[in-house]
């Protein structure tokens, strides 16, 4: 499945529940002005076309364009990946967070393999 951008009014629909089914998304933040944000985007693209993950919904938000959303989600800089299980309501949503590696990886902070594992765990 592609990566798809995603407006803050897309992301607050699935945060919501206002989905039209139960969904698993991955979402990853970015930044324009952040180097490893545009290196991670080919390694994040490559999982999200793995057919292990075709029932997963694979996002993009650009942080840019709504500033307080890593203090709404409690993380803090970018890039950042989270999963989020989306209920229809009145289930909360499950949110998570990627934590921050032991040891980052230069180019692009993450590696394919931390997304990967992350996404294992949390699905």
């Amino acid at each position: 499945m592609a990566v798809n951008r995603i407006s803050i009014e897309g992301l607050r629909k699935i945060i919501a529940g206002n989905v039209k089914e139960d969904a698993t998304c991955v979402v990853k933040f970015y930044s324009n002005h952040c180097d490893m944000c545009h290196n991670l985007k080919d390694y994040y693209e490559d999982i999200s076309n793995k057919n292990e993950y075709e029932n997963i919904h694979f996002y993009a938000f650009n942080v840019d364009s709504y500033p307080n959303i890593e203090k709404q989600l409690s993380f803090n800089g970018v890039p950042t990946i989270s999963l989020i299980k989306a209920y229809v309501s009145p289930r909360r949503p499950k949110i998570r967070i990627l934590d921050d590696p032991e040891k980052p990886n230069e180019k692009t902070w993450y590696t394919t393999r931390d997304i990967k594992s992350f996404i294992e765990r949390e699905k």
